[in-house]
């Protein structure tokens, strides 16, 4: 079982992610960054949520903003005011450890048995490199759900050229694909293949997963025409199950972080017609570009049905 911390800024798709990651991983610890709510929210969410599930995972609290750009606004128009929906009473505080000590200290313990599975803005991975660069050849694997490389006319959601997490931090993104860290990233070519809809999450008959998803998939009748949501970080966790069901491609990635497409992710393309090649030197990454949807979404609602059908 493969040992993993989970870094999330957890909304509702990243509570389905931990969801399915408790089935099949040893989550040994999630840390909480900002992005779809504050950091603060993000720590008494994740508290919540593994509480619900009966995870005993210890929570940490990471960065509280990006290394360089302005903080952006959270997402609680698609997650609601705390990030899961509002529905649920909180008794939790926002104390906790701090998350960059914990991924630092957690990888030299265990040289080459973490995974990283980061499904929010990177910025805890990119301070972790800065402070303690050694790490970089004890990490197993890195799985992130981030980026957008227009397969299948797959471009931005949070700008027509950048997905969420990169946006919200892209140097810290830029700074992470540019490291030589192993990493497979699952981006929005892939994860907007993969929607579940409303009467998928009332089959799993549990009601957290009913109660949580609600805001959501009003926000998504409401402007995408669809109750429904995409499966976004749920993605890179199955990836670390089935990695036969994603189709992949090996290259260098960056991020743009200044002007007009900042946020937008990069892939070495086969030929480069400049006088400066800006991938020059850097570790190819994998990176998913397809997927067997109906694979993937059906080991996904079947897990999480056996594990918490009520």
């Amino acid at each position: 079982m493969n040992k993993v911390i989970i870094d999330t800024d957890i909304g509702v798709d990243d509570a389905f992610a931990i969801a399915y990651a408790a089935k099949y991983c040893d989550v040994i610890g999630i840390t909480t960054v900002f992005g779809n709510v504050p950091v603060e929210q993000a720590v008494k969410n994740a508290k919540l949520f593994c509480e619900k599930i009966n995870l005993n995972a210890q929570i940490y609290k990471g960065c509280s903003r990006p290394l360089a750009v302005a903080p952006m606004p959270v997402g609680t128009k698609v997650h609601g005011d705390d990030g899961m929906g509002g529905v649920f009473h909180n008794p939790h505080t926002a104390d906790a450890e701090d998350a960059i000590s914990f991924i630092i200290e957690s990888i030299k313990k265990n040289p080459g048995e973490i995974t990283l599975i980061p499904i929010g803005p990177l910025t805890n991975i990119s301070v972790a490199l800065n402070q303690a660069p050694e790490i970089i050849g004890l990490v197993k694997q890195v799985v992130i759900m981030g980026g957008a490389y227009g397969s299948f006319g797959h471009f931005g959601n949070a700008t027509p050229f950048a997905e969420f997490n990169f946006w919200k931090d892209p140097h810290a993104a830029d700074q992470v694909l540019s490291s030589g860290l192993p990493i497979t990233v699952v981006p929005l070519d892939v994860t907007h293949q993969v929607l579940i809809s409303g009467a998928d999450i009332r089959q799993i008959k549990n009601e957290l997963f009913e109660r949580i998803s609600e805001f959501y998939l009003q926000f998504s009748l409401r402007e995408e025409g669809f109750e429904g949501m995409a499966l976004h970080d749920s993605l890179a966790v199955a990836f670390l199950i089935h990695p036969e069901c994603f189709s992949t491609v090996t290259s260098p990635l960056r991020v743009v972080t200044e002007g007009i497409c900042i946020g937008q992710s990069l892939r070495k393309p086969s030929y480069c017609a400049t006088r400066s090649d800006p991938f020059q030197g850097l570790k190819h990454h994998q990176l998913c570009l397809d997927v067997d949807v109906e694979k993937v979404k059906r080991h996904f609602l079947d897990t999480l049905t056996q594990q918490f059908h009520s």
